[in-house]
């Protein structure tokens, strides 16, 4: 601290530069002059208090401490009409900036009934929180009074030391605590996941109570739950629960294979749908093919048989003709006793050789060495044509040797 003493004791500058741990400093000087200089720093209040009353509060800033600038000052006390123009008053310096990582702990068991089972269980906590002065004028007269300062320390104590506000803090936690578990239902075995939220309610009901002292917590944190371990309550309560997971874990694979069972067979059976659609459309198409090579195959030959015929100089009516006419012969029409019946069998039905030769359309060169034979062998037929007769199944007017109808040879 920086201090400049004039002649009796009176101060010329007023400013606080020590331990940033410190939330109230009361300057050990309290006889002052018109003039002095007072210096507030940033995250600094100066508040001027006379018989346990403040009166003004000077924020950052550089004053000279005058009657104008000191109306609560003027008000109170009437100044003396010599040179010096001193007062007597008392000055704290507030530290406005937060307080970080203060510790707490719970100094005895929690006990509540576990909201699940219904069995009674003992649980501690601990953590650590921010504070900060929100209104110096507040703190000054509800906690620190006549006090020369008042620190982290004060609060809850330090050491064996009780601190102004630890039995404050232990009771709001332990009673709110197993308050909300009970209130939210919280699962002790899940507690860790919750520590947010339980820090969050628990920092609210902190805040509404520090708020009479003129403090604000802007944060508070459980940071661990000390759970009851050797509890037989709690061991039983954990078995319970992992024989409850594992049921529970059980249940869900033996739904997650009969879904995948499920999901498999409807594969399978897409699979043995479209592959049966597959072998359908390749049998539809082999046949395809198949007709088509055959049609094409087809196309081909008489297109061949066409080329033939056209360098021969015949058309496919006049080889039809040629092949009819061979066959005949073939099949007794070239001569003999048989040939000379069967056209004789044709005769009778008046099917000659010419009007043959018309219907087929044979060609006059092609069948002019047929009709020469034919008529030969026409000529010795009439020559050996005999009477008509009837044969004993019933055919009448056969003029062959043979009967038309079951070939009965005729009777001498």
């Amino acid at each position: 601290m920086d201090q400049q003493i004039e002649r009796e004791g009176l101060v010329n500058i007023i400013k606080y530069d020590e331990d940033n741990a410190a939330l109230v400093w009361k300057h050990p000087a309290e006889d002052f002059r018109m003039g002095t200089q007072l210096i507030v720093h940033e995250s600094q209040e100066a508040v001027f208090c006379r018989d346990g009353r403040a009166l003004d509060v000077f924020g950052a800033g550089r004053y000279t401490l005058e009657t104008q600038r000191l109306p609560l000052l003027d008000q109170f006390f009437r100044l003396p009409s010599d040179t010096e123009r001193t007062f007597h008053s008392e000055v704290y310096f507030i530290n406005m900036a937060t307080q970080m990582g203060i510790k707490w702990g719970t100094d005895s068991k929690i006990r509540f009934l576990e909201p699940y089972s219904g069995l009674p269980m003992e649980i501690g906590a601990c953590g650590e929180f921010h504070i900060r002065v929100c209104n110096s004028r507040k703190l000054l007269l509800k906690v620190v009074g006549t006090s020369s300062g008042f620190g982290q320390d004060n609060l809850l104590g330090a050491d064996e030391e009780k601190g102004y506000f630890r039995s404050l803090v232990m009771t709001q936690v332990k009673s709110s605590l197993a308050q909300i578990i009970k209130q939210e239902k919280i699962n002790i075995l899940e507690i860790d996941a919750e520590l947010l939220r339980l820090s969050g309610i628990l920092k609210t009901g902190l805040n509404g109570m520090f708020e009479e002292y003129g403090l604000t917590m802007p944060d508070f944190y459980i940071s661990r739950v000390i759970t009851p371990d050797e509890d037989p309550n709690y061991r039983r309560l954990k078995e319970q629960y992992a024989q409850q997971y594992l049921l529970v874990r059980q249940e869900e694979i033996r739904r997650k294979e009969a879904e995948a069972a499920a999901e498999r067979k409807a594969v399978e059976a897409q699979t043995e749908a479209r592959l049966k659609i597959i072998e359908a459309q390749g049998s539809a198409e082999i046949l395809k093919l198949q007709k088509s090579a055959e049609a094409e195959g087809y196309k081909m030959q008489a297109a061949a048989q066409a080329a033939e015929m056209q360098m021969k100089g015949y058309t496919y009516q006049q080889e039809t003709s040629r092949l009819v006419g061979l066959e005949a012969m073939k099949n007794g029409l070239g001569g003999g006793e048989g040939g000379a019946s069967m056209l004789g069998n044709l005769t009778g039905l008046g099917i000659g050789l010419g009007a043959m030769g018309g219907v087929a359309n044979l060609t006059k060169d092609a069948l002019s060495p047929l009709m020469e034979q034919g008529a030969q062998m026409g000529q010795s037929v009439n020559e050996m044509v005999k009477p008509a007769w009837n044969c004993s199944c019933g055919q009448n007017g056969n003029i062959g040797n043979f009967c038309s109808n079951c070939g009965r040879k005729r009777s001498e």
